[in-house]
């Protein structure tokens, strides 16, 4: 299908690939994975022949058709089916070719081609994939120019895939996408009938939808078998061996060349020296395999006040006289993690600024205390920031009774040393911005954390980073993201946006998956229709009972306690045993040595005891969770 050989590729002088090789098998389902600015976009340009190589070659099958999701989001008066359908130029042709038929046998061969092609079902199949991306049928139908550019975005996405190429790019295609339609897409490229070859920071669709993964770094282009989690173990054992093998050649090094330093100039051991200093010149040096320093992440501790942090009363929001939600009574404590689950345009974002104060309820009340600060986080924030000023600029306007130190030290947490910090805002990368933007909303240590998407701009390793600082975040967080491995990983309840309520969701994220897929075991006949193209429409799901929420918090108090005490004991026993480990302790200590060791097997059993615990803890923290 595809094949690099030997490409070296420079842009703007900037060396990107040198030497690097790769084969896409025809058919084949590929991951393209390398951490921010690596080159992956480039890539794919230079597969679409946007570039040509400085050196090598890209060679391709002959008469291959290359499909993409065009950056510029489509617009006019069309509406997203006629888009769509004016995708796949083979049948516009067909369908031209029909109308200009006159004779029997050309009105005969272009009903066959037509016919060959399924030209006919493609209305039906264009509606499926607009609908998997959020489109209802009334909007399939209305004017692209009266949608937003993130939904016009879902279009271009739409065609790309109605096209079936033979070699589809996809670079980070769920970035406009909500949960509900990832999870889709995910299925659908699951049954991609041709080679794909997928740009993505997002761990579970990677683990989900390539049967390969290529990895960019240090200018070559390594392919793996399986998803990331394959390719990260497997990578992970490369590197092992390969350390091994460094630290060995480097021992033989350093014992060669004690000989010659030794003996160089001893007439008798001279010819034995120039032997050595020959095998020492043939040694091959084995590169030290040094991961980039990840990012890391922390939000600043804020004192955060007793619970409730937020009481909802029969409230009703929305905008004007149009109401979104109504008849919300929900409660926020500390220590919650919530994923906000839920369509598009159900009512999210407003729910979202209904908790950070940006949205006034219309009816009913909201209880927090009087100093309670939220930090909160959108997608359109970084575009708001200013290209021309630099990091410290915008968080000094913040904090402008802070030192220059202080304001550095804050800008570290999120990854952006001195140098990050000082150049301007234009010239960061989309993971830098974003960290930036997490940076300014905690200015104010904030004790409740609003997460809208906070993922798109993000690669692996900040992804991890987040994870990170979310579960060791003191207060509240509320998270509406499509990334499902961030929710599985940091959200302990799910509340569901739906029908103008918010209500928990009684199940967890693959219970939501197979309702929103149609494939729940628990729809009968009754609780689901087939749709006119063939989806279904399943009930709404069932909402949780109400929690007992002095019950749920006692718990997780015991639950941190139990975590404390056997990390405390997991900590002291680590001591001890490196103690144990070092010769010295057998020549010093003496008659003490008997204490350390019966110190040592009782922390054994009380670090046992301690786990046994706070797996109970948990238990009885789900249990109390209903989950």
């Amino acid at each position: 299908m595809l094949h690099l050989n030997d490409v070296t590729l420079r842009i703007g002088g900037r060396l990107l690939l040198e030497g690097a090789s790769v084969h896409l098998p025809a058919g084949q389902r590929i991951g393209l994975v390398g951490r921010n600015g690596a080159g992956k976009s480039t890539l794919l340009r230079l597969i679409r022949d946007d570039l040509q190589p400085d050196q090598g070659d890209v060679k391709k099958r002959s008469q291959i058709t290359i499909g993409w999701v065009a950056q510029e989001a489509p617009g006019g008066e069309a509406t997203p089916h006629e888009a769509v359908l004016a995708a796949d130029e083979r049948r516009a042709q067909a369908l031209e070719d029909a109308e200009r038929a006159e004779t029997p046998e050309e009105i005969a061969d272009a009903q066959t081609r037509l016919a060959d092609m399924g030209a006919h079902a493609a209305p039906a199949r264009a509606s499926t994939i607009l609908r998997g991306l959020g489109f209802d049928e009334t909007a399939q139908h209305r004017a692209l120019s009266s949608f937003s550019g993130g939904w016009r975005m879902r279009v271009a996405l739409a065609a790309a895939l109605f096209a079936e190429p033979d070699l589809l790019l996809l670079d980070e295609p769920t970035n406009h996408l909500d949960l509900e339609a990832t999870l889709w897409l995910e299925t659908y490229l699951r049954r991609y009938p041709h080679t794909l070859l997928l740009v993505s920071h997002d761990r579970d669709l990677l683990n989900r939808v390539p049967e390969r993964i290529i990895h960019l770094d240090a200018l070559k282009l390594t392919a793996y078998s399986g998803g990331y989690d394959d390719f990260e173990r497997i990578r992970r054992e490369k590197q092992a061996l390969l350390e091994k093998e460094r630290v060995k050649i480097e021992a033989k090094r350093r014992h060669m060349q004690a000989f010659v330093d030794r003996f160089r100039y001893k007439a008798s051991k001279a010819r034995q020296a120039q032997s050595r200093l020959k095998a020492l010149a043939k040694l091959d040096p084995v590169t030290q395999i040094l991961d980039d320093p990840g990012v890391r992440l922390s939000f600043p501790e804020s004192e955060v006040p007793p619970p409730p942090l937020m009481t909802f009363d029969q409230v009703k929001a929305g905008y004007g006289d149009k109401v979104v939600l109504d008849h919300l009574d929900l409660r926020i404590d500390p220590d919650d993690r919530i994923a906000l689950l839920g369509a598009n345009g159900n009512g999210k974002s407003t729910f979202a600024k209904l908790i950070s104060s940006k949205l006034m309820p219309m009816q009913g009340e909201v209880v927090r205390p009087p100093k309670l600060d939220v930090g909160y986080f959108a997608q359109h924030q970084i575009e708001d920031l200013t290209p021309a000023e630099t990091s410290i600029d915008h968080l000094a306007r913040l904090l402008p009774e802070k030192r220059t130190e202080q304001l550095r030290a804050h800008l570290g947490r999120f990854g952006l040393g001195q140098d990050r910090a000082e150049l301007q805002v234009g010239k960061l990368s989309g993971g830098e911005k974003a960290r930036l933007t997490f940076a300014l909303l905690s200015a104010g240590r904030p004790q409740i954390l609003v997460l809208d998407e906070p993922t798109n701009h993000l690669d692996i390793d900040s992804r991890e980073a987040l994870v990170q600082a979310i579960n060791d975040f003191a207060g509240a967080v509320i998270l509406v993201s499509h990334d499902r491995h961030l929710i599985e990983l940091t959200a302990d309840r799910l509340w569901l946006v739906a029908e103008g309520r918010v209500k928990p969701y009684d199940g967890d994220l693959d219970d939501y998956r197979r309702y929103l897929l149609g494939t729940s075991p628990s729809t009968s006949a009754n609780e689901a229709k087939k749709g006119g193209n063939g989806a279904v429409e399943a009930k709404t799901p069932r909402a949780r009972k109400p929690l007992d929420r002095q019950e749920v918090l006692k718990r997780r108090s015991a639950v941190r306690a139990a975590e404390k005490e056997l990390e405390r004991l997991s900590n002291e026993r680590a001591s001890v045993a490196a103690t144990l480990a070092d010769e010295k302790t057998y020549r010093s200590l003496g008659d003490e040595l008997d204490g350390l060791l019966k110190r040592h097997a009782e922390l054994e059993t009380a670090v046992e005891r301690a786990e046994s615990r706070w797996l109970e803890a948990e238990e009885a923290l789900e249990e109390a969770e209903g989950r």
